[in-house]
């Protein structure tokens, strides 16, 4: 049996995620950082991206998009505190085309710098929350075609 870490994901609108995991992989400002069963003590703030979750034998890995937040670990738990979480399946893949296409209008028109930063950021989370639609998508044709 493998060792596992428990994990909580957490937001504003609640508990997403409670339970066990083989590796944490989570988007910090730093770059992307896996987390394994008893990981040194780390706290990190994390960028808009997806959250995977290696919680079965090699190939359930569990999506998640978050907007940014905190990671907060410890030998035998990883806490990720979120601005806002949701499971990639639940993500609207039209909304957040329309999303990106907005921004991306928005950032044609540099007539003010606030306007310009609000617009990439809102661009980097329709992004983000593109390849976590995306990277969902893949592991279940993936795992479709190992059946």
């Amino acid at each position: 049996m493998a060792m596992t870490i428990h994990v909580d994901i957490v937001s504003a609108e609640g508990e997403i995620f409670s339970g066990l995991a083989e590796m944490v992989y989570a988007p910090a400002v730093m770059g992307e950082v896996g987390i394994a069963p008893r990981h040194t003590p780390l706290v990190s703030p994390l960028k808009a991206g997806e959250v995977r979750l290696e919680t079965g034998e090699g190939s359930d890995v569990a999506h998640y998009y978050i907007s940014g937040g905190i990671l907060e670990v410890q030998p035998h738990l990883v806490t990720i505190l979120a601005d806002t979480a949701l499971r990639a399946a639940d993500l609207d893949e039209a909304a957040a085309i329309e999303a990106k296409n907005r921004a991306e209008d928005a950032m044609k028109d540099k007539s003010a710098d606030f306007e310009y930063a609000k617009a990439q950021s809102e661009l980097i989370e329709a992004a983000a929350q593109l390849r976590a639609i995306e990277n969902s998508r893949k592991l279940k044709k993936k795992s479709s075609a190992i059946r």
